[in-house]
């Protein structure tokens, strides 16, 4: 019994209209006709990850942003917190369309939640498809806050959360996925 995930063959998740089928790619083995390259990289984070359950390949404007300076957002609130100390940064604009490549980004990303694709986007990950959306709702928002700290361009004083601070905070307790998943959809008449 092999493992599976399901994608959207020639266009974007969020382009599958009501009704319509995506595509069953295999863990392990070729992309079926019609599937994007870059999806080798969910190959090999799930290769590697039996923690990750959910994958959101996504590429957010201030995410981008953040990583033209070759960064990635710092935990300075709760919803950075949950990529302490950093996400990992894959420090290349090109696009991942082999094996090798998409293997190294996975083993860049190691253990992290997210990694960010300097000019590219990002990946992040999670326990289920909602929480990996909702991983990267939280990586905009501490993109947002790490632009607006470069922008006033006083380090110094900007605080980052510690490593205990990081930990305490980036939990999952309280349904705090749930209730930010609920909230993303709200109205939305396919949830």
């Amino acid at each position: 019994d092999s493992k599976s995930f399901l994608v959207c063959a020639a266009k974007p998740m969020g382009m599958i209209k009501p009704g319509e089928a995506g595509t069953v790619v295999p863990i392990e083995g070729p992309l079926p006709a019609g599937v994007l390259g870059e999806v080798r990289c969910h190959q090999q984070i799930y290769k590697r990850r039996g923690d990750v359950n959910g994958i959101c390949r996504t590429v957010l404007r201030n995410v981008m942003t953040v990583s033209s300076f070759r960064l990635t957002p710092k935990p300075r609130h709760g919803f950075g917190s949950y990529f302490a100390p950093a996400p990992a940064l894959w420090d290349t604009p090109a696009l991942l369309r082999d094996d090798a490549s998409a293997a190294r980004l996975a083993e860049t990303m190691a253990t992290g939640r997210a990694i960010v694709m300097r000019g590219n986007g990002c990946i992040t990950t999670g326990a289920t498809v909602e929480e990996a959306i909702v991983m990267a709702f939280y990586l905009e928002e501490a993109a947002i806050t790490e632009l607006a700290v470069l922008a006033v361009g006083d380090n110094a004083h900007s605080a980052v959360l510690g490593p205990e601070e990081a930990a305490a905070r980036a939990t999952g307790a309280g349904r705090i996925f749930e209730r930010m998943w609920e909230y993303l959809t709200d109205g939305d008449p396919e949830t």
